[in-house]
């Protein structure tokens, strides 16, 4: 299965295609509101505004596992995410990233190997990050603990960014 084949659901509850997001640099993130990292937000809605006419991408993906810090329904989600943060990147409706039910999604990329420390399987905490690259040829996972801004994760975004003429249109 290739990671834009799984199923997801925007935020909100309408259709999305993980497809659309192929030829781009992509950072999945499972985020969450009432989390001591929360305020990463903000350093994606950075990152995301300072790279996405270069074909760079924040994908997030709400997540309640964590102690509950994910509570609100989507609507608040989206709320809380666009007046606290401006967040303008694409979000998706809550999935769970552990356990059972845990979404296709990250189950596929619960087995990469954290960049630093080479940890696979369940994720850690809220804000954990696998940076992709276009059509998957590979992924990079960062702890939840790599901020943003963090040169380690800006490098890393830099060198995989698409070529200038092979950017795909933004939608």
């Amino acid at each position: 299965m290739s990671l834009y084949d799984a199923p997801v659901t925007a935020l909100g509850g309408g259709p999305a295609d993980l497809h659309e997001h192929e030829g781009r640099t992509a950072l999945i993130v499972n985020v969450a509101s009432r989390c001591g990292l929360t305020p990463q937000y903000g350093g994606l809605e950075r990152l995301y505004a300072r790279y996405r006419n270069q074909g760079f991408v924040v994908l997030g993906f709400p997540c309640d596992q964590f102690l509950g810090q994910e509570p609100g329904s989507d609507d608040e989600i989206a709320e809380f995410c666009s007046t606290t943060y401006g967040v303008d990147f694409p979000m998706f409706a809550k999935v769970d990233v552990n356990g059972e039910e845990r979404h296709p999604l990250f189950a596929e990329l619960a087995q990469v190997p954290d960049a630093m420390d080479g940890h696979t399987g369940d994720v850690r905490w809220n804000f954990e990050k696998w940076l992709v690259t276009p059509a998957a040829r590979s992924i990079t996972r960062f702890s939840p603990q790599v901020q943003p801004d963090a040169a380690v994760l800006v490098e890393a975004i830099e060198a995989v960014l698409p070529a200038p003429g092979l950017i795909p249109a933004v939608r």
